[in-house]
């Protein structure tokens, strides 16, 4: 049996003409919000040991396991914990998802920088970071963060530095650098795709999930 495709192609020269322009068309919009979010984004990134001090680091969440904190968000803290240690942060902003009651980021990550040195009292927890737009919102609009060097992995910093820069947020990103095993692959596959959502955030600038009043907690925490 012959196989045949799903759809026709054109015979027509023009027709496969038009059809190999939609195709470049196709790659060429899809590529657009990344290169959009290398443009912002570049020179604002830095080491942890070259990033200039501001008084507060962001530490986005990246999920649980058994309750702590999974190998890649451990990395993240970790840098955090170092950015404390060295006198380039004063207070650590943890921002992750606490939408049900058996899984909370917020807190796994207070009690891992607790264990590795960082006061409680210099630690603020956002319980409604459920993405990285939500995240960069609500730093601004609730914590009042002007100003804050974030902490992510390498595949996802750029788009943390350019959605935090649109939230009006003055930041550096610090990457952290993990081996290329199957989950650095596919997070950086997902990044492709979640470059388009960031884009449309970007551009509409939509509340997060959740707003609700402002919150002291990092002003607090820097005052003591």
């Amino acid at each position: 049996m012959r196989r045949r495709w799903p759809l026709p192609l054109p015979r027509s020269r023009r027709g496969k003409r038009r059809l190999v322009q939609g195709v470049m068309l196709g790659c060429v919009l899809a590529l657009t919000p990344a290169t959009w979010m290398h443009a912002v984004a570049d020179s604002r990134l830095r080491s942890a040991g070259e990033v200039p001090a501001h008084d507060v680091a962001v530490v986005f969440g990246a999920g649980l396991w058994k309750g702590r904190p999974t190998p890649y968000l451990a990395h993240r803290l970790d840098t955090a914990a170092e950015l404390y240690r060295n006198g380039k942060v004063r207070v650590v902003l943890v921002t992750g998802d606490n939408s049900r009651a058996e899984y909370d980021e917020p807190d796994a990550m207070r009690a891992y920088l607790t264990d590795r040195g960082v006061p409680d009292g210099r630690i603020v927890s956002d319980y409604a970071g459920f993405d990285t737009w939500d995240s960069c919102v609500r730093a601004k609009r609730i914590f009042g963060v002007d100003r804050a060097v974030l902490v992510t992995q390498g595949f996802h910093i750029r788009r943390a530095v350019a959605l935090c820069r649109e939230a009006g947020i003055d930041v550096y990103g610090v990457g952290v650098d993990e081996p290329h095993d199957s989950v650095w692959y596919y997070g950086g596959v997902r990044e492709l795709v979640a470059a388009g959502k960031a884009a449309v955030d970007a551009a509409f600038e939509p509340d997060p999930t959740f707003l609700g009043p402002e919150e002291r907690g990092v002003t607090d925490a820097l005052g003591r």
